[in-house]
């Protein structure tokens, strides 16, 4: 796959080379609408809008993935901390990173970057 054909520049740069978009940017951040959130490079189901909710962070939040086989972790040391990174299960893409900070039931956020995510809207 050549992603940078498939993907923007701005996505390339965060999915591909693992970067940020700025807070509070992102069209997904304070997005209400009902559906599920899918991978923007290969169209895997990531996130469920139920799930979704507003960390106050500037990034479309979430307390869990879909389902058990939508994401991967990887420990993430850069930036002179350690954070657990999130990527797409399918095909790697960097989405962003998941903190112990959430609310119930999982205590868990998921703080994604817009520009990763496709809404397909129920």
């Amino acid at each position: 796959m050549d992603w940078k054909e498939k993907l923007s520049a701005e996505q390339y740069r965060v999915m591909r080379e693992q970067g940020t978009e700025p807070a509070f940017s992102g069209r997904y951040a304070d997005c209400k609408t009902p559906g599920i959130y899918v991978c923007a490079a290969c169209g895997n189901p990531l996130f469920s809008s139920s799930a979704k909710f507003d960390s106050g962070t500037g990034w479309p939040s979430y307390y869990e993935a879909i389902n058990d086989n939508a994401v991967g972790e990887t420990v993430d040391h850069s930036h002179g901390m350690t954070r657990t990174e999130v990527h797409c299960a399918k095909c790697q893409s960097h989405l962003g990173h998941v903190f112990n900070d959430g609310p119930a039931p999982t205590g868990l956020r998921y703080c994604i970057n817009s520009v990763c995510l496709e809404l397909i809207e129920e």
